[in-house]
């Protein structure tokens, strides 16, 4: 039988030949427009505001508490977000609205929160969807706050800073904003709805005076 027409089998890569791998993207700093999360790691990434805590807010704080021991030194162990969704609630697209926006300012996906028991007078049912939110932990904490700090705050309309009163008594802080699209994730020709959301701080400090000092080091404006 002729051999022609027939499919000539691929070489055989030679021995010893590494495979091709895909280039790896480089993370970008937080503080600019790119959505972060969804990149590849560089090995050597570190976020700029934790290399600021390690590098300048640790030290400062074992100086001005006195602590004996670099482990006393409180530090920021996670970021909640979360979105109401109010009356939107029934609107199963405006609640997955919400996800989607939620996710793009976090750089993680956001889930529905539900509600635990029914409230009459507002019409909720039990386990209807009532809000989104996320948590933040490690790197992409430290990325969210450093674009929050650097550029939406400073996007606040009229913005004079922020409260310095909200502490819970344990060390732990809770903000709250008006508009979500002052996040540069937010296409604001594309958002049909503005969201508040609520940002809450929890630290492994003992006091408020403790965490007041953790996050001023990182360049929340308090204001008192």
């Amino acid at each position: 039988m002729s051999d022609k027409g027939k499919a000539k089998p691929a070489a055989a890569p030679s021995r010893g030949a590494p495979p091709e791998k895909a280039p790896k993207r480089r993370e970008v700093n937080a503080g600019t427009q790119v959505a972060v999360g969804e990149q590849a790691r560089d090995a050597n990434y570190v976020p700029r505001m934790k290399t600021r805590f390690l590098e300048t807010i640790h030290p400062a704080l074992m100086k001005q508490f006195g602590y004996k021991n670099a482990l006393q030194v409180p530090h920021l162990e996670k970021i909640v977000l979360n979105i109401g969704a109010g009356e939107a609630a029934a609107d199963k697209k405006k609640v997955q609205a919400a996800v989607n926006d939620l996710t793009a300012i976090a750089g993680q996906r956001a889930v529905v929160t539900l509600s635990k028991k029914a409230i009459a007078n507002f019409k909720i049912r039990k386990n209807d969807p009532v809000g989104v939110k996320v948590t933040l932990r490690k790197d992409k904490m430290y990325e969210f706050l450093d674009r929050l700090v650097t550029t939406a705050l400073p996007r606040v309309r009229d913005f004079r800073g922020i409260s310095g009163k909200s502490f819970d008594g344990r060390g732990n802080y809770a903000m709250g904003m008006k508009e979500h699209i002052v996040f540069l994730e937010i296409d604001y020709d594309r958002t049909e709805t503005t969201w508040g959301m609520d940002i809450i701080f929890q630290t492994s400090a003992k006091t408020d005076e403790e965490a007041k000092a953790l996050l001023a080091g990182f360049q929340m404006p308090f204001t008192n």
